[in-house]
């Protein structure tokens, strides 16, 4: 993998990696995931703070909270399903689209935790919305449909319900695999682990095919 190929995916790879380590290793996971995370009740100016405590804005969040990653083990297995994916999909798109890709993946997965959960205290932490929205893009440019057209959709349409509907399935199935804490709901867990990553996930399906360099056919459209 050269850095001319996939300088977006290489980057974001590295300094991920990077922060996220010094995080872990200076101890400072707790304070970073309150003040960086991307946490709901803070966009319905909910006071979580005492008075004085510096903290990312709220708007940033979605964007801060990339870089905060609770473990060692989370750190490489998203940055190496990032490289993975990242990098032919950036082949395909160009290093610009990417980072809006990413970044769209970020802000929806956001958002889809604050829909379901607007009153949420649990930060939403990592990678894991941007990173659901480079899979979802990639499955789809690399993909091959090899289910038949049913009734009025096509074969890319049922392939793309296919593609969402593993990957939520996937996604609920990890939620629940989690270590229960004490004060949290099913549906919360299942919105900080599952809506998430769904979310993101479909907006990778969604602009996967807008992002193209070469010129769409109207065949290949959803």
């Amino acid at each position: 993998m050269r850095f001319r190929d996939s300088p977006a995916t290489i980057t974001i790879a590295a300094v991920t990696a990077l922060v996220s380590a010094l995080i872990l290793i200076t101890r400072y996971f707790p304070e970073a995931a309150m003040l960086g995370g991307f946490i709901p009740a803070r966009l319905q100016e909910a006071e979580l703070f005492a008075p004085g405590t510096w903290a990312v804005p709220a708007l940033l969040t979605p964007f801060s909270t990339l870089f905060i990653h609770g473990s060692a083990l989370q750190i490489f297995f998203n940055v190496l399903m990032l490289i993975l994916t990242g990098q032919k999909t950036e082949q395909v798109i160009g290093w610009p689209q990417f980072l809006l890709l990413y970044i769209l993946g970020a802000v929806v997965s956001a958002a889809t935790y604050f829909l379901v959960t607007p009153d949420a205290l649990w930060p939403l932490i990592g990678m894991n919305g941007a990173l659901s929205a480079v899979i979802g893009a990639y499955a789809l440019l690399y993909g091959t449909p090899r289910n038949p057209p049913i009734g009025p959709f096509s074969a890319r349409t049922i392939y793309v319900m296919w593609l969402a509907a593993a990957w939520a399935a996937i996604s609920i199935v990890t939620a629940l695999l989690q270590p229960a804490s004490p004060g949290r709901s099913i549906w919360e867990v299942l919105a900080w682990g599952a809506a998430a990553p769904i979310g993101g996930f479909l907006a990778g399906l969604a602009a996967a095919r807008r992002l193209r360099h070469e010129p769409v056919r109207p065949a290949d459209l959803l």
